[in-house]
């Protein structure tokens, strides 16, 4: 007898494989496993027992001799007595082998070939469709993807973070959750039910899982278990982006059906015509009188009876089987298997954003359903963008406490308390702990949700977003709107800017920084800053080619206003004439080539930058004079040529930056600008230093840095409130002892230029030490000893 283990390699998968086996594949292979019994059954008993049975059919006559030896034989009988006569068949005279030879040969001629092989036949059909079934399992372009798919499924079924995930949904505010399901119902009652771009998992409909929100339970989650949560999300991401690209078990599984459907029909047509052939009594001639002294002969198949019931009861089995195949066949076509709709999942857990998916994963996930749908449902968790952002925030959560969060804080420029976070996955919940934060700066960091705990934080005025997406709850909208004083948008498409921002109407300063329009030509237009009423300083860096409209709205009460652009021509600055309360503006880098004459409007006007610009000639100064309040000029760094003599008319200039230009005359009367304290014209070409600058009483700060300048005027030593003089990298070979008149000085540079010798006056500028003397060593040496450890003493 044949042992069921020698079958067993052909239908035994892994235990786990039965999720994706639906019920017709269940039920067919235990169709499978009686017909196997069946055929098995047929042939042990082929095997073990005679096939047939064969007796001559004619008995030729004996010789005259023979029978009447025979009748001499019998004892006379007699009238009065009765004998008792023992029953004989006839006589043929035949022995064993010549029996054994005649059922062997008309096994073979006579009986036919299905009575003969159908036990045979069973077996074969029967291991063909074991093998049929479980074919995509063992196939190597289907089998990887599966067993990686029941792999992850298992792990997301058991996985903690499912749970979790589920009870942190159902925890959220419930108006959000509602707004969110009376919106998806309204689209569903708007669609017809033909109009479903995906199909709707009907199983699906029948598990409205009762979440129950445990919060002690489901908070109870280690540091281990969300690591493997976090690499199973990673595993399901990169699974799918591979399988949707393909449709290789969907084909394989359509094949091996439609190939069973046909093995079917085949097996029904042939076995119907042929299971009359199976009979008890067969008719033989063989010519084999030679050996026998017989040519016909009349048989039994002493199975015949039998085979005949299995074969009947054997094609019952192959139509159900078929029949089955067949509705296994009309659920693949008529239903779109290569897509998946998570609607139903969606609406039930709360979880919005689980995507459709398609292809190979859309056909597994229906064939999951056919087992039991909570996996997919369990599954689903581990595809949304949402969830992962669940499962970072609380490992962020373990990794940035409160306690290390307070030990980052710093105190910016504005004098602020201020929290950087830089390229974090999201932002850590204890960050909203800290009550007395000023300043959050965010840096690269995206898909964040700000929660309405952002309203702990009452000190909270200044907010910097670096290439960070941040959305915000309505609480938190609210919070911002009332409470933010700065906001620094740094961005890399005019899509990035947050929506929010417009509607914050306590706002006072608000810097952006980013490409506004991918093509400069266009005119640019942000939405309205109309609500924002107590917005004062206002700083674009971006490619604008126009003062955008929504400036304009504020116009009115905006006090500073910073462009500074990549190099495109910002032009029609007409707009600038109504922002008559500026009290500064910089125009960087605008293309510009004549000073903009909206500016002398700006009777308000204290600072003006006009930094990186293409200026040659700057004969349009005269108007400045009508600035009466302008107490900072910057020019720096573009390409003008002298100054003119109009500059004297700035009698309310404080500062003045001509550096980085290309200027080689100082006229004497820029230095009747009295009132200077600052004054750089460093990066030129300048040679000589009119005596007229002792005329700057007031001069603090003064810069010649990088110039062709050979002598010092005695006059820039009577400047005795100078702290700052930066006198390298020029041809200056004496500096005068008349340094000791500046007693305040604090930072001297005299690096590369022709020095031999420093004057021991410099020990009469007390304030300046070693820290501020900006000179070579050798050159340092040479002061007397007293003088340098007096400047070394701190």
């Amino acid at each position: 007898m044949i042992p069921m283990t020698e079958f067993r390699q052909f239908t035994e998968q892994q235990p786990a494989f039965r999720v994706l086996k639906p019920w017709w594949d269940v039920f067919t292979d235990y169709l499978s496993v009686v017909m196997l019994m069946i055929g098995v059954f047929g042939c042990t008993l082929q095997v073990m027992q005679d096939k047939i049975i064969c007796l001559p059919s004619t008995v030729l006559p004996l010789s005259v001799n023979t029978c009447s030896e025979t009748t001499s034989l019998l004892p006379p009988l007699s009238n009065n007595s009765t004998v008792l006569r023992e029953m004989k068949g006839l006589k043929t005279n035949l022995d064993l082998q010549q029996y054994s030879f005649i059922n062997q040969m008309c096994y073979e001629k006579a009986l036919h070939w299905y009575a003969k092989y159908f036990p045979y036949l069973v077996l074969i059909h029967t291991i063909i469709f074991m093998v049929c079934s479980n074919f995509w399992f063992k196939f190597p372009g289907s089998s990887s993807k599966i067993e990686h798919f029941i792999s992850m499924l298992s792990k997301c079924f058991d996985s903690p973070w499912t749970t979790r995930a589920l009870s942190e949904v159902s925890g959220e505010n419930p108006e959000e959750k509602e707004d969110i399901k009376s919106a998806t119902y309204r689209s569903n009652m708007a669609l017809s039910p033909g109009e479903g771009s995906l199909e709707k998992t009907q199983s699906l409909r029948s598990i409205p899982e009762k979440i129950v929100v445990d919060k002690p339970s489901a908070s109870a989650l280690d540091k281990k278990e969300g690591e493997q949560a976090k690499a199973l999300f990673e595993k399901v991401k990169k699974f799918r982006l591979h399988v949707e690209e393909g449709d290789i078990l969907y084909l394989m599984y359509v094949r091996q059906t439609v190939f069973k459907v046909f093995k079917f029909l085949l097996i029904i047509a042939y076995n119907s015509s042929l299971v009359n052939k199976v009979r008890s009594s067969v008719c033989c001639k063989v010519e084999i009188q030679d050996m026998t002294g017989y040519k016909e002969f009349e048989c039994n198949h002493t199975m015949a009876h039998l085979f005949s019931k299995l074969s009947y009861c054997y094609l019952c089995l192959v139509a159900v089987y078929g029949l089955t195949s067949l509705y296994t066949s009309y659920w693949l076509f008529y239903r779109s298997l290569k897509e998946y709709s998570f609607e139903y999942v969606r609406q039930e857990t709360g979880i919005n954003d689980i995507p459709d998916v398609k292809n190979d994963f859309a056909f597994m996930l229906h064939m999951i359903d056919q087992y039991d749908p909570l996996y997919s449902k369990r599954f689903a968790v581990f595809l949304s963008e949402v969830s992962e952002n669940k499962l970072k925030q609380l490992n962020l959560n373990h990794e940035w406490t409160a306690e290390k969060l307070r030990q980052r804080l710093q105190t910016n420029s504005n004098n602020r308390l201020e929290l950087q976070l830089f390229m974090l996955p999201g932002l850590p919940d204890p960050v909203f702990e800290l009550t007395e934060l000023q300043s959050l700066k965010l840096e690269i960091i995206n898909n964040v949700t700000i929660p309405a705990s952002i309203s702990q934080l009452e000190d909270l005025q200044e907010l910097s977003l670096y290439q960070s997406c941040l959305k915000l709850h309505k609480t938190a909208t609210s919070f911002l709107k009332e409470n933010l004083k700065v906001l620094r948008v740094k961005f890399d498409d005019n899509k990035e800017l947050p929506q929010w921002m417009y509607g914050l109407r306590n706002l006072e300063e608000l810097y952006l920084t980013g490409s506004l329009c991918p093509d400069v030509s266009k005119n640019i237009v942000l939405e309205s800053l109309r609500e924002m009423k107590c917005l004062k300083t206002l700083s674009l860096k971006s490619n604008l080619t126009k003062i955008p409209q929504s400036i304009v709205d504020v116009s009115s009460h905006l006090q500073r206003l910073y462009f500074h652009n990549d190099g495109s021509r910002l032009v029609m600055l007409n707009n600038l004439k109504k922002m008559t309360n500026l009290i500064e503006l910089e125009l960087v880098r605008c293309d510009l080539e004549r000073i903009p004459h909206a500016i002398f409007s700006l009777t308000n006007l204290q600072e003006l930058d006009l930094k990186e610009n293409n200026l040659r000639s700057i004969e349009e100064i005269i108007s400045f004079q009508h600035l009466r309040k302008l107490t900072c000029l910057k020019l720096w760094y573009n390409g003008i040529m002298y100054i003119p003599e109009h500059i004297k008319k700035l009698g309310s200039l404080e500062r003045l930056y001509f550096s980085h230009n290309k200027i080689e005359i100082l006229p004497s009367h820029l230095f009747l600008c009295n009132k200077l304290r600052y004054l750089d014209l460093s990066n030129n070409d300048i040679r000589f230093i009119p005596p007229e600058i002792g005329v700057l009483q007031s001069l603090l700060y003064f810069s010649v840095t990088c110039n062709k300048i050979e002598n010092l005027p005695d006059e820039l030593f009577f400047c005795k409130k100078l702290k700052t003089l930066k006198l390298g990298k020029n041809s200056l070979s004496i500096l005068s002892p008349k340094i000791s008149y500046l007693a305040l000085l604090t930072y001297l540079d005299l690096k590369c230029n022709h020095f031999e010798i420093l004057p021991q006056e410099l020990g009469c500028c007390r304030a300046l030490k070693r820290s501020g003397l900006i000179v070579e060593e050798t050159l340092f040496e040479t002061l007397p000893s007293d003088v340098r450890d007096q400047m070394k003493a701190e």
